[in-house]
Parts: structure tokens; sequence; C-alpha cells
């Protein structure tokens, strides 16, 4: 004997996105069942509504919570488009992007130190280039209520390096997560990629300069290797800021930061489009 629809939809809303998207393949009552907005309901995070009143597009009509359930796994800017929200299909889970202009970044109000560009096709409308600066201190903060509960969440920068670039490689920047409760990550990263051609060009006309001022901090990682911006599935590239863990019922604020003020140096070229906040689980 079948169960009645609505048993089957009770049982659905104890599972996860996952099994309830394949339970359709069951049968139709599965299918109907797996459709409905009580179960839904249980997955979309409890602010939803305040999400959708918050978004760019707030005018848009939904016909049920799992077309809502859908349009925030596509992700939605909200904040007068200063942050993009976004659960991840399968999981559930919450991440955050926080834009440039949402972040603090030090004299990008100073036309001499940073530009901004406005982009038309990405993310957020704007994102902020260096054009030169002898300290680099970039700071992001969130609440963790925001965020899915009983979590493990790393923080990234999303940036690029133009073809301009230069000051980036020569000391490696401190990274840092710190959280009210107590919790900690730090460590250090070059702002670009290692270019061996340019190093044996910076050793020609520095000499050991390079060495000398680097070797007060060393940018490795737990495997020994240098730390460097990763590549992302989009045009960008990303630096890790460090760790935190939500917990239920906690609402934690998280400050995460990307600083490089001990070189003393002139950088420029990098292009900041925000801080990442997403689930260690998804890397």
């Amino acid at each position: 004997m079948l169960l009645p629809e609505a048993c089957v939809a009770n049982i659905l809303a104890f599972t996860s996105p996952a099994d309830t998207f394949s339970s359709s393949e069951v049968s139709s009552v599965f299918r109907l069942a797996g459709d409905s907005d009580f179960v839904w309901e249980r997955f979309l995070p409890s602010g939803y509504k305040s999400l959708l009143s918050q978004s760019t597009d707030h005018h848009q009509s939904f016909l049920s919570k799992k077309e809502i359930y859908r349009c925030f796994c596509d992700s939605i800017l909200i904040d007068n488009a200063r942050k993009l929200f976004k659960i991840n299909k399968i999981t559930g889970k919450i991440s955050y992007i926080l834009s440039a202009r949402d972040i603090s970044i030090t004299h990008s109000d100073h036309s001499s130190y940073w530009s901004w560009s406005h982009v038309s096709d990405f993310r957020f409308s704007e994102s902020a280039e260096l054009i030169t600066t002898d300290r680099l201190e970039v700071k992001g903060k969130i609440q963790t209520g925001f965020l899915s509960p009983n979590t493990k969440y790393g923080a990234y920068v999303i940036m690029k390096v133009t073809k301009g670039a230069y000051g980036l490689d020569l000391v490696p920047a401190e990274t840092s997560v710190n959280s009210k409760n107590g919790q900690i990550s730090k460590s250090a990263t070059y702002l670009s990629c290692l270019d061996e051609k340019k190093q044996q060009m910076k050793r020609l006309f520095y000499g050991n300069r390079e060495e000398r001022i680097a070797m007060n901090v060393e940018a490795v990682g737990g495997d020994g290797k240098r730390r460097e911006p990763k590549g992302r599935d989009d045009v960008w590239m990303e630096i890790e800021l460090g760790e935190f863990e939500t917990r239920e019922g906690e609402n934690d604020e998280v400050i995460m930061s990307l600083t490089e003020v001990k070189g003393y140096q002139l950088k420029g070229g990098i292009v900041i489009d925000g801080i990442e906040v997403r689930p260690k689980s998804l890397d």
C-alpha cells in the first residue's frame, strides 16, 4: 500500500535537499510530495522572506517554495546589491559574498590610491583596483547568525592581478579570521603567483633585497608549499583568509582581514571583488 502524500512529505522534510530531489524518481507520490511547500519551507533559511525583500529582484513572484529555493541556489543580490546570498543546492548550506563596497579597504576613498571600476557583466557593479600604496589593509565582518549553524566556514578574498601589477610578490601578506568568542585563524600568503622569469629580473636589479625583506614572514602552508592565490571557477582568483565554525543558537561576530604593512615598498595592480564566506566542506 502506498503511503499518503502528506505522510511522504512529512518524511522528506526530515531528510535533505539532495534526498528530496532524488526521491522524485521513486514514484508520482514522492514527486508530488517533494514539490510541496511544506517540504521546501523546511529547507529554506528562516529569514528567507526578509532576504527576498532585500533582493534587487524583490518584485519577482514565485509559484512555490521550491522555486524560491532554486532562486537562492542561483544566488541573489541583497542589501542594495552590496552582498550576494547563495545556498548550495545539495546541502542547503548558506554562503555570502561581501562586495568591495561592503568591506573596509584602507584609503579606498582616495583616488590616488584606489580606483573604482564599474563592471556591468559580473556579480557587483563595482570592484576596487589598487593603484599604489605601501599599506594594504582589507577587512570584512559577518554575523554567524546569518550563516548555517554547526558548520565549518572558510573566508576568501576574491581578487585579480592586473598585467601592470608590481610589488605583490616581495613580501607575504598576513591573513586572519577572528571571532568574539575566541576563535583565531592566522596565516600568511603572497598576493600574486610566482613568476620565475620576473623573479630572475628582480634578482638582477635588486640582488637579495627580496630575501632580506621577506625573511621575517614565511608564507607557506602546512605542506611546506608557497601560499598564493588560487584559481576559481569564474574569471577571478582567491586568497584564503582563514576558517571558523558556527554553533547552533549563537550569533558571533567574525572579522576577516588581509594586511601587508611591513614591507614598506609600493605595490599596485590588485583588483578586489569582495570577500566570500562559504562552508569548507564545499571546497
